[in-house]
């Protein structure tokens, strides 16, 4: 977030504009009517009214910029989901594509446990420092994960990271390693932050370097160094995947995408 100031910027007088991180400009008046003298005070620093004139000039900055801005922003995701098929993807497991764009695993008949590890939703390609943005919801007691920098599509378990997806609404007291948010033999949730039983949750996890974070509904809920964990011999590039966790997990996955750093 950034403010303009007459210290900064005489030219436009008492402007005070606001650079979010979604990329939009919020432009902002002050006491319009009048110029000349001191009006207010802004973490300390100085903001003067604006000359009326000045302000059609900066509203058409905003309105310039703001497009180019977003546009940027949107532009440096790779969406992993096409919302209509699984190109990009690798797997052997029964995930189908659903017509509002969202992507259902549903576990054959028979298909029980979780170490079919050909099953999951594999990318094709290796991500190194990233965000990855991911949507779910889960079943009452759904199970799933999310993997990344798996290093060897035959074992993920020990060549790469997970965190947790698992219906844990009704869980009480401090969450661990394996409730939902965690990552698995290494750190918990530092909130429960589930959303209930077909109610769908966002995680986005940042992997830079030996950092890594985790951010559920909205809420930061792992700030690690992964070399200074169980973790720290894991490979730090590797494929990005969805665990099926077989029956009766059944989970909806929408708005898979990632932004390599």
């Amino acid at each position: 977030m950034a403010f303009l100031t007459p210290s900064a910027f005489p030219f436009l007088m008492c402007s005070n504009i606001n650079v979010s991180l979604s990329g939009k400009i919020h432009v902002f008046w002050i006491n319009i009517n009048y110029c000349g003298k001191l009006d207010k005070k802004l973490n300390g620093n100085e903001i003067w009214p604006i000359p009326i004139y000045m302000k059609t000039l900066i509203l058409m900055v905003a309105l310039t910029f703001t497009p180019a801005f977003i546009l940027s922003e949107e532009s440096s995701w790779e969406q992993l989901y096409n919302g209509k098929d699984l190109s990009g993807w690798q797997t052997t497991g029964n995930w189908i594509p659903q017509k509002d764009g969202s992507l259902l695993i549903q576990p054959r008949e028979g298909e029980k446990g979780w170490q079919r590890y050909d099953a999951y939703l594999w990318s094709k390609k290796k991500y190194k420092d990233f965000v990855l943005h991911v949507e779910y919801k889960y079943p009452p007691g759904g199970n799933s994960g999310v993997f990344f920098r798996v290093g060897d599509l035959k074992n993920p378990v020990q060549t790469g990271i997970e965190a947790q997806v698992l219906d844990s609404i009704k869980k009480k007291g401090k969450v661990g390693p394996h409730d939902h948010g965690g990552i698995i033999r290494t750190i918990g949730a530092s909130k429960n932050m589930s959303k209930k039983p077909g109610e769908w949750n966002r995680m986005i996890v940042t992997c830079k370097g030996s950092h890594l974070q985790v951010e559920l509904n909205g809420e930061k809920i792992v700030d690690i160094q992964l070399d200074k964990t169980p973790m720290k011999d894991r490979p730090l590039e590797g494929y990005i995947g969805l665990q099926d966790h077989g029956v009766p997990n059944n989970l909806y996955f929408r708005n898979i995408k990632v932004r390599e750093l």
